[in-house]
């Protein structure tokens, strides 16, 4: 190493930058679909659906995608559902959430719409296609200035 530079010294850990946190903002001023984290928040699964066509869509929308309409009111999930299909997440797992690896994803059917989410509390070998799930909202600690709530199912 030459005299005349600096040297720089790396930190052991790096918090994680606020661009790169798997989750969003949750509040109205930064989400259009901030009353489905309110929901969440109480402990109600929700998603839009158009008034104008039916149409109901996950993850929640502010315009329908089919018609094209911004006429959607928010409507009730129910909180069990059914594995439809599973993956085991081994590596490659969001920044974050390396240290939580290996864990369970996969599609649940609840209600008119299928969603991805995590299956805590549950190995891959211990599921089925089929399997019946229920809700479970978890709260995130993370940058932010404001609580925040995430859904993942569990085996029921």
């Amino acid at each position: 190493m030459s005299d005349d530079r600096d040297a720089v010294e790396l930190p052991d850990t790096i918090e994680l930058p606020r661009l790169l946190d798997f989750y969003e903002l949750q509040t109205a001023e930064h989400t259009g679909i901030h009353e489905f984290y309110e929901r969440l928040r109480e402990g109600q699964l929700s998603t839009t659906r158009c008034s104008d066509c039916g149409d109901v869509q996950f993850p929640p929308r502010i315009v329908c995608p089919e018609c094209h309409s911004d006429d959607l009111e928010y409507v009730d999930l129910p909180h069990e559902g059914e594995l439809f299909a599973f993956s085991m997440v081994r590596a490659g797992a969001p920044l974050g959430m390396e240290d939580e690896v290996p864990f369970v994803t996969g599609i649940v059917e609840v209600g008119d719409v299928r969603l991805s989410a995590r299956i805590d509390g549950a190995d891959y070998d211990d599921l089925a296609i089929g399997d019946p799930v229920e809700l479970n909202v978890v709260e995130i600690d993370g940058p932010a200035d404001h609580e925040r709530v995430f859904y993942r199912f569990e085996p029921r």
